[in-house]
């Protein structure tokens, strides 16, 4: 299949892959706060498991200094 024979269907709905691939681990990251979990299912780096784990639960990581 083509790259455009498998991008149509999202293009009639208003998305792309990359914008429902990311709303699927923003999901999953709201239902566990393990970053582990997002690196085993979706293949993430740390830094980017832990980049979707921080907003979905703020309360569990302390505020970074740098950004203060």
């Amino acid at each position: 299949m083509s790259r455009h024979g498998l991008s149509a269907p999202f293009r009639q709905h208003g998305i792309t892959a990359r914008q429902l691939r990311t709303d699927h681990i923003l999901d999953e990251a709201h239902h566990t706060a393990d970053p582990g979990q997002l690196i085993r299912v979706f293949g993430l780096g740390v830094t980017k498991a832990v980049s979707y784990i921080r907003p979905a639960h703020p309360g569990r990581f302390a505020t970074d200094p740098t950004s203060a």
